[in-house]
């Protein structure tokens, strides 16, 4: 079966007869879990299973915010709990800080490829200030560009050696922002060459991954009136152009309270502005409507960053012993990480 380029949520553990009859004819290229679908390891392999069949696409990927720390969407009692990426800096030796960074990915990674899921909204290649919103915090892997863009491709990397796509967000920074964009659209004022020096320096550096997802953030130096998920300005400029980003680029959540209009004009401007498919996560059934009413197929450049990006998984997983990968991650973290508990 053919897909439209958009993400979409569910509500339940199951999907019921509604869910399948509108998947069935919106055709989502994917899927978005959160905790609200997840009761037990063998529930969710058959939601995740279910989805795929419902939309006739085997590799259909489905996608979860597996971040570690206050974002894991999946944890205790059920699974693994991990440590923000903050935590990590406290880590003194930079190879052991790196190895451990891709460690954690690499369990995660074991952990998703269980249940099926094939996509992982991580890493977060934000760099905070001073002033900033705490909505990223200690979701950051530190608070210079070089050790976020370090962190950020050991943990890319370890989630590619499981076979889970990585997708490196907010593009092109939402270190800054001084509000939540879940809660209200943030202004940045900084000027472009403090952008390009430090907010844009760790998506520079980790183009070769496959999945970026945007920022709801407006970046007044660049388009003083769009936030950068629906500005052809930002895409052209500094996604596309001084970034240098050639892989497929996701919305971040269109329901999110950073947008205004209606759903079906938010998801017209994510794709004039250069989204190549957009993502919607709350399961309310009247916004799934009117977003699905006008996604677009995915075709052109659009198909083929989806179909590079599958590729990057199409093949087993680095051989890997996930019960001592957890005692060396154990290892790494002594005394740095308290009650932590990854088992």
């Amino acid at each position: 079966m053919s897909a439209r380029a958009l993400i979409l949520g569910c509500a339940g553990t199951a999907f019921d007869d509604w869910e399948r009859a509108f998947l069935r004819q919106a055709e989502p290229w994917g899927l978005i879990v959160f905790r609200r679908n997840a009761a037990n390891p063998e529930q969710l392999r058959r939601l995740v299973a279910d989805f795929r069949e419902v939309v006739g696409r085997p590799d259909a990927p489905v996608l979860v915010d597996q971040e570690g720390g206050r974002v894991q969407r999946l944890g205790p009692p059920l699974w693994p709990a991990y440590p923000a990426a903050a935590c990590f800096s406290r880590i003194n030796d930079p190879q052991s800080r790196r190895e451990a960074i891709r460690l954690g990915a690499r369990l995660m990674a074991h952990d998703l490829a269980e249940l099926g899921i094939s996509v992982d909204c991580v890493p977060v290649l934000d760099v905070p200030v001073a002033g900033a919103d705490a909505v990223i915090g200690d979701r950051a892997y530190g608070v210079d560009p070089q050790a976020v863009a370090i962190g950020g491709r050991a943990a890319a990397e370890g989630l590619l050696a499981g076979g889970v796509l990585p997708v490196i967000k907010h593009i092109p920074g939402h270190g800054r922002a001084t509000a939540d964009s879940h809660l209200r659209l943030p202004h940045v004022g900084a000027t472009r060459e403090e952008l390009t020096a430090h907010d844009f320096a760790p998506f520079r550096t980790l183009t070769d991954m496959p999945l970026a997802m945007t920022a709801h953030v407006v970046y007044s130096a660049v388009d003083s009136r769009n936030p950068a998920t629906l500005s052809r300005r930002v895409f052209k400029e500094i996604i596309r152009g001084e970034i240098g980003y050639a892989g497929l680029v996701i919305s971040d959540d269109l329901s999110m309270k950073a947008l205004t209009g209606s759903f079906a004009d938010r998801t017209r401007r994510a794709y004039g502005a250069g989204c190549d498919i957009v993502l919607h996560c709350n399961a309310n059934r009247e916004e799934m409507d009117a977003v699905a009413s006008v996604a677009k197929p995915l075709v052109g450049k659009a198909k083929h960053r989806a179909e590079a990006a599958l590729e990057r998984i199409r093949h087993l997983p680095e051989p890997f012993d996930a019960v001592e990968g957890r005692a060396r991650l154990d290892a790494l973290l002594a005394g740095i990480v308290r009650r932590v508990q990854i088992h």
